[in-house]
């Protein structure tokens, strides 16, 4: 049976296990002889830490582990390096503290390597295993998830700024060290603008937008269909678009606007137990994020503008929703425009959407998540069929459950959002706020054979609602489309919490 290396880390441990590797070594050996210092930043579970390893086993020359794969016939390996490989994932931060932490991950280093370190402070320890390290030949450094003590400690600032403060002393040492280094690699999930590796080191090299190295973690289409072939001929047995839905489903990661990888752990799981779930998002639900994306009253992330400045800073202090859902891999990029230099971002799949979707407008609805599921599966039948009062019964189910208290204390665009959150869950096109010559429609929903144009009405009457739509033309831009068009006015009771009126017109 084959194995699926589903969150395993350890390039050895697949190797000599047997499990599947997809060969990702000639992108190795390209990054390792182009330049020296880099960094890349991927969200979690996609891979780093195993690319990491792999440069590790490269460097120590571990031949027999390379056995088969592209580099095995292109490396030197006679040469071998000293490798200083930390991670600070598993250094045990929680319960020793981080400085007690570094200390011990760089005992452990040390005598990997038989080095008997003498300093006292944390960061002259670092400086001298390097130096004693380059002894037998410059130095590989590998830091994995460079930017974990700071990223767990985000809903305690202090915390969190002690944390950069410690991590910024460990990591000035390598600006002086130049001479000891054959390479370098750093990741991480974000770019802490005020962590010292990004002021010290000026050779850095960020390559997390590269196009050059846009497949160095994920699995590619070509990767997919080239290490699948059994699986995929299997599945197509019972479906011939496999293929097109696993696509939809776990491919659609951009860095680039180029390239496009799957990821890895949901793919591996899907392989291992072909039922489409949300694998990847199960693992880790963003809490933190969704409480402050609801704090803000933000909710639509559907094709969003930003830049590079933007996407590649990170501030705890002051973080901004879109470089936070994209670094942590909620939004992927999907254009890049050559003359402005924006970036325009959008989910990067069904999984991610369905699931961010499901927790955004829990949080709005002041409910668990994954409750919206189960209250929003009879909107879509009733969209496609022109069923108005299956709309309204499927929107009064969404709304009528969400708690008094919460109701209440809320704005007044709740029920824009809401009912904006739920038509971009099922999947719909939908857009807000749609400029026309007279003005600006609620929501405009478009499916295969009908165009919506909807109103929406806090405490106001469903005439008002609908004479907005006639009076100011909102669908006269789609008069050349063959879709009927239904005009849709709603009016809502804050009281009642309820969808109090309706009309509608077909034009």
């Amino acid at each position: 049976m084959r194995k699926y290396p589903i969150g395993l880390q350890s390039f050895r441990k697949i190797r000599e296990g047997e499990f599947l590797y997809i060969d990702k070594t000639q992108l190795i050996y390209d990054l390792v002889n182009s330049g020296n210092y880099y960094f890349l930043s991927r969200p979690r579970r996609f891979g780093k830490s195993l690319l990491v390893d792999t440069i590790d086993e490269l460097f120590s020359g571990s031949k027999e582990l390379f056995e088969g794969l592209w580099i095995e016939n292109h490396w030197n390996w006679e040469q071998k390096n000293p490798v200083i490989h930390i991670s600070f994932s598993d250094i045990g931060v929680n319960t020793m503290g981080l400085t007690a932490a570094i200390y011990n991950a760089l005992e452990i280093a040390a005598r990997k390597l038989s080095i008997h370190l003498t300093a006292v402070t944390y960061d002259q320890q670092f400086r001298e295993l390097i130096e004693k390290a380059s002894v037998n030949g410059k130095v590989v450094i590998l830091i994995d998830e460079y930017d974990k003590p700071i990223i767990d400690y985000l809903d305690n600032l202090s915390k969190a700024e002690e944390h950069r403060k410690i991590m910024s002393n460990f990591y000035s040492i390598l600006k002086g060290a130049d001479a000891h280094i054959r390479f370098l690699l750093i990741t991480g999930v974000s770019r802490f603008s005020k962590v010292s590796i990004f002021s010290d080191l000026n050779n850095l090299n960020d390559i997390t937008l590269s196009t050059r190295f846009g497949a160095i973690a994920g699995i590619t289409q070509r990767e997919l269909e080239d290490n699948f072939k059994q699986e995929i001929a299997s599945l197509q047995q019972e479906n011939g678009n496999i293929l097109e839905a696993i696509k939809s489903w776990y491919n659609g990661y951009s860095w680039d606007a180029k390239t496009k990888v799957y990821n890895p752990f949901s793919l591996l799981n899907f392989m291992a137990e072909p039922v489409f779930r949300n694998y990847w998002f199960a693992t880790g639900s963003p809490t933190f994020l969704i409480k402050g994306i609801r704090l803000k009253g933000e909710y639509n992330f559907e094709n969003v503008s930003s830049n590079e400045n933007k996407l590649g800073d990170f501030d705890p202090t002051n973080l901004l929703s879109v470089p936070l859902l994209f670094q942590t891999g909620y939004l992927t990029i999907k254009h890049y425009d050559n003359t402005t230099r924006n970036y325009t971002l959008s989910y990067p799949n069904l999984e991610v959407k369905d699931s961010l979707l499901d927790n955004l407008l829990s949080a709005y609805r002041g409910v668990f998540p994954n409750t919206s599921s189960e209250e929003t599966g009879n909107l879509l039948l009733s969209l496609n069929a022109n069923d108005i009062p299956g709309i309204i019964n499927a929107l009064n189910a969404v709304i009528g459950s969400i708690p008094f208290d919460h109701w209440r204390a809320d704005t007044e665009s709740i029920f824009h959002i809401i009912t904006l959150l739920t038509f971009q869950k099922i999947g719909v096109d939908v857009q807000t706020e749609v400029h026309s010559n007279k003005g600006r429609c609620d929501i405009l929903v478009k499916t295969d054979r009908y165009i919506y144009v909807i109103e929406l009405k806090r405490d106001g009457t469903a005439e008002e609602a609908l004479d907005q739509i006639l009076n100011t033309n909102y669908l006269q831009p789609y008069a050349a489309d063959q879709r009927k068009k239904i005009a849709l006015g709603i009016s809502f009771s804050s009281e009642n919490r309820v969808v109090e009126a309706y009309l509608s017109k077909e034009i």
